[in-house]
């Protein structure tokens, strides 16, 4: 499996203070040279991490390929027509959420994230859902055009060492699955850390898995560098 590295929680610490340090950037420059195979960035709608600035940085020097989160909003599919990432990963936003909370609800909405996707498609990026384990999700998600899905494995990671992590984790194999059959490659994300991600493995097709928390968290005390490359060889 690849590994995406989001870089968001580097942004918070800066933005605590208003000033420049850490500088987003060079975490990403750290994290490709440790492994990292994409880098992940959340331009969320109220700027609360990432800046407009550092999405346009990230594009212009990075080696590795750049993977915007973003809402499902007029304003953020503009901004990723300008800007061209690699791929870009559609996911639902509150602003009194902490961080996201749950997947993109795509059958509720199919229409509207069809017409959405259609031109990010058509200008050449790849587009990916945040979806729940849901097979009703997969089945509209795979209707809309998208090439990717990314599972939401926050469940899983919360019920990991619990009686419920077989529950949990059969419905990521079996999701992932389906959206194979239908066509779909398939990331995993959120809550993965140093503990819980060796189980990803026994998901087959897996493409790639995006993670930040437990890395920035791990970095405290590591250092960042050593911090990816652990996490790259749990991925591998």
């Amino acid at each position: 499996m690849l590994l995406g590295v989001n870089i968001d929680h580097v942004a918070t610490l800066r933005n605590a203070r208003g000033g420049f340090e850490p500088d987003p950037i060079q975490a990403a420059h750290t994290c490709e040279e440790n492994g990292a195979t994409s880098i992940t960035a959340h331009l969320r709608e109220d700027r609360r991490h990432i800046k407009d600035q550092d999405v346009r940085t990230l594009k212009k020097v990075l080696k590795v390929n750049l993977n915007l989160e973003m809402a499902v909003t007029d304003e953020m599919q503009a901004i990723a027509l300008e800007v061209l990432p690699h791929s870009v990963c559609l996911v639902p936003e509150k602003r009194q959420e902490v961080t996201t909370e749950g997947g993109l609800d795509v059958a509720a909405q199919l229409e509207r994230v069809t017409k959405f996707v259609k031109p990010l498609v058509d200008a050449g990026i790849q587009v990916s859902l945040f979806i729940d384990p849901d097979l009703d999700q997969i089945k509209a998600a795979a209707k809309t055009g998208a090439q990717f899905i990314e599972m939401h494995t926050g469940q899983y990671s919360l019920a990991f060492g619990t009686e419920q992590e077989k529950f949990e984790f059969e419905k990521l194999k079996n999701s992932a699955s389906l959206a194979q059959e239908l066509g779909l490659k398939v990331n995993a994300g959120h809550g993965l850390n140093y503990e819980n991600v060796s189980r990803m493995h026994e998901i087959d097709g897996l493409y790639e898995l995006n993670i930040g928390h437990s890395i920035i968290s791990k970095a405290v005390f590591t250092g960042l560098a050593q911090a990816v490359r652990d996490m790259a060889d749990l991925s591998k």
